[in-house]
């Protein structure tokens, strides 16, 4: 099944005492580029979150945003500065001996004393953060991956709706080449019997003027070529797995295919199927660019 580039996915989980939110979006790009938005203390994520994703997504530009709300326990510890500890113990110590008062100094009276007891950010435990974020972005990234394939699918149908048109304009051009030449042929017998009045038309010159014109403006291998592109679009729309270089080349040479008939067209109706067939492409090339 073929893909959009153009995907959003949302998932939200508790897991092990942590809530965890995570949002992935995408837009067209040629190739696999990834950006996270996740808090400050979590920055070991983004490699981690890349590598996991890129597994699951080739193409397009993937923005991820994470946040994490830890509802159990909090993330500060309290550190105790057993040196500067000392140091307050030694010298109330050296007041009471100085001064002969009673030692009646506690724990509770020491640690009011500045900068014994201090608050910081506990240690992140990686291992046990990532496993949570993990399991919610598995969740996020199925419901992205199912956005895509479901624009994809109406790019697909749009694609070969549009594939089809060019099968009736080149079916078109296909019969009325040979017309054209039955056609050129008439007229060039007519102007050469009113240039030469009277005198015997040389069917042989005639034959051989007729004969060039029609190498001229044959486009039988261009049609075949251009039924063939069509032929390997319809097989690459039906693959499942990533298709949107090989289309985007494909494209090219349908492209290409059918500005050579246009540049063979000596037949105004044919040319204006020429034209039809290019725009219908240039629309295709339009739908594969957001093809993954």
């Amino acid at each position: 099944m073929i893909k959009s580039m153009t995907g959003f996915g949302r998932a939200q989980e508790t897991v092990d005492g942590m809530t965890v939110t995570v949002e992935l979006k995408s837009v067209n790009h040629r190739y696999f580029e990834f950006t996270a938005k996740v808090p400050r203390t979590y920055g070991f994520l983004e490699e981690k979150l890349k590598s996991f994703l890129n597994a699951r997504v080739s193409r397009g530009k993937m923005e991820c945003y994470v946040s994490i709300e830890n509802l159990e326990e909090s993330d500060m510890e309290v550190v105790v500065n057993p040196s500067l500890a000392k140091g307050y113990v030694d010298a109330l110590r050296t007041l009471s001996e100085t001064f002969g008062l009673k030692e009646d100094y506690s724990a509770i009276s020491i640690a009011k004393f500045p900068d014994v007891l201090t608050l910081r950010k506990a240690p992140a435990d990686e291992e046990k953060i990532w496993n949570a974020v993990q399991k919610v972005t598995e969740l996020a990234v199925e419901r992205f991956v199912t956005m895509r394939e479901t624009e994809g699918e109406k790019l697909r149908a749009d694609i070969l709706s549009k594939a089809d048109t060019i099968l009736e304009h080149v079916a078109f051009v296909e019969s009325r080449s040979p017309q054209t030449v039955r056609e050129y042929h008439e007229k060039l017998r007519q102007r050469m019997e009113e240039l030469l009045e009277n005198t015997q038309v040389d069917e042989q010159r005639l034959l051989t003027e007729a004969a060039i014109f029609a190498d001229k403006v044959a486009v039988d291998e261009e049609t075949v070529r251009l039924r063939s592109h069509i032929s390997q679009l319809r097989e690459f729309l039906n693959a499942n797995e990533p298709i949107g270089r090989k289309l985007d080349f494909l494209v090219q040479e349908m492209n290409r295919e059918s500005n050579t008939i246009g540049s063979k067209a000596q037949d105004v109706e044919i040319a204006k199927r020429v034209i039809a067939i290019k725009a219908e492409v240039e629309k295709i090339r339009e739908q594969v660019q957001n093809i993954e």
